[in-house]
């Protein structure tokens, strides 16, 4: 299933996505599953009834003044942002197509917002967790959306996925962000340059133009997740998966691989850990007429679970996916 880290469900199959985690070939948003040639993948399965709701994609094209003010550092950012992004389309090169270039296309809201770092935590030896504190009421998001990430002095946008909750945003007005380290500017800001304090600014957008009050709705069943990494250190939010696993016992499940553990596994994860790649014959005793398939990862991994999903007997509209790279 593709999570998200967050994730959404899309028409499992291939469709358009910002670049650095949901198919179709493109190169990467930076998010937490950040470069290609990362092994950390999911595979979830649940039996539920999925019902997906989608408006025509739009490009935002609103007046500036409503975001930022006209002598804001921001707001000749937005500015700047906004004319690449309405214009940039038409320019044809060999190069690699940007974030903002790959999602044109797709639905953005309106708003840009500032926000505000609040919090920086090492997720693990290559991923980070961002905290920002946003004070604009008006921002919201669902589950499975990302955010354009301007950063002050920056010419690059960010495309990064959401990976906290909407409630966590309504509660204490955080948004959480896990980014990996790469090269692409603004990773590499977020790893290097970025602090408590920073300021930058954020717009939501999705692949399928979610609107207030709409959305996707889930009857759900039993959740089976299959997580690969190289090693246990690299299992994001394992605490979180472990700690859903016990809320609600019987109903989430979790088994994680790695693929090249070399320390001794600690003695709360050993009962959920398998050595190895995630195989067909993991997934082969899930298989079912009720029974949907998310999958997150890079491309090769995708494309790899896909066909090992057909061989097993998975019919194609069954199984959801979204290539970030």
């Amino acid at each position: 299933m593709a999570p998200g880290s967050g994730g959404s469900g899309t028409g499992g199959r291939e469709e358009a996505a910002p670049d650095g985690a949901r198919g179709r070939d493109f190169p990467s948003r930076d998010a937490a599953a950040g470069s290609s040639d990362s092994e950390d993948c999911l595979v979830i399965m649940a039996r539920a009834t999925i019902y997906v709701g989608c408006t025509v994609p739009q490009l935002l094209r609103g007046a500036q003044s409503r975001i930022f003010p006209s002598d804001s550092a921001l707001g000749v950012l937005r500015r700047s942002a906004f004319c690449y992004c309405t214009g940039s389309s038409t320019i044809k090169s060999k190069r690699k197509m940007d974030h903002l270039e790959r999602t044109a296309n797709n639905f953005r809201q309106e708003v840009i917002t500032q926000a505000k770092v609040c919090g920086i935590t090492n997720e693990s030896e290559t991923v980070k967790r961002l905290r920002l504190a946003i004070a604009n009421k008006d921002f919201t998001f669902k589950a499975g959306q990302w955010v354009d990430f301007f950063i002050p002095g920056v010419s690059v946008v960010g495309g990064f996925s959401i990976c906290s909750s909407p409630s966590l945003l309504k509660r204490e007005g955080i948004l959480e962000l896990a980014v990996k380290y790469t090269v692409h500017p603004p990773a590499h800001w977020i790893h290097t340059e970025c602090t408590l304090d920073s300021e930058v600014a954020l717009r939501v957008g999705d692949l399928h133009g979610y609107q207030e009050g709409k959305g996707n709705r889930h009857k759900l069943g039993t959740v089976k997740l299959y997580y690969s990494a190289k090693t246990t250190s690299e299992l994001l939010f394992k605490k979180n998966i472990l700690g859903l696993m016990k809320a609600f016992p019987g109903k989430i499940t979790c088994c994680f691989h790695v693929t090249q553990q070399r320390s001794q596994i600690c003695e709360e994860l050993q009962p959920h850990v398998t050595e190895g790649r995630i195989s067909e014959k993991d997934l082969e005793k899930h298989v079912s007429n009720d029974t949907s398939w998310y999958i997150c990862g890079p491309p090769p991994m995708i494309e790899s679970i896909s066909k090992l999903l057909a061989n097993i007997g998975v019919p194609r509209n069954c199984v959801f996916f979204e290539k970030w790279w």
